[in-house]
């Protein structure tokens, strides 16, 4: 799929969020800029989560209530060691009323899901986004 601009990446999100029954796990596999977090700022909405939601970069993780589910998004990219994220990951995942996304995740490549669904986003040269479902 091509995306253009940035609020059709915020449509993508908002779309893909009626698609979701928790608990899943989204892995968002792109470089830094390239737009995980807008994406999952239209999932957030899509999802019913009223607050403005923000890259979790420094924190790691930030959690957000929706309608009928918990969005947790966690960005491993400053985490070169899992340590108790990893458990922090494996409670999220577990729970039953929890969309997790996962940016950068491959530092805990074995807590994931094999079953997660991953979302490649590529810069193109036009500034336009690939983007990769599988």
């Amino acid at each position: 799929m091509l995306i253009r601009q940035e609020a059709d990446m915020v449509q993508f999100g908002v779309d893909y969020a009626s698609s979701l029954r928790a608990p899943v796990a989204i892995e968002l596999v792109g470089d830094v800029g390239v737009g995980k977090t807008t994406f999952v700022r239209g999932l957030a909405r899509g999802l019913g989560v009223s607050e403005p939601i923000s890259s979790p970069s420094f924190t790691i993780s930030r959690t957000y209530q929706g309608k009928d589910y918990r969005l947790c998004h966690y960005d491993f990219y400053r985490l070169s060691e899992p340590g108790l994220m990893a458990e922090d990951l494996r409670e999220s995942l577990a729970d039953q009323d929890t969309i997790t996304v996962v940016e950068w995740g491959s530092t805990l490549d074995d807590v994931l899901p094999k079953n997660r669904t991953t979302i490649t986003i590529t810069l193109n040269d036009d500034e336009s986004r690939e983007v990769t479902v599988r």
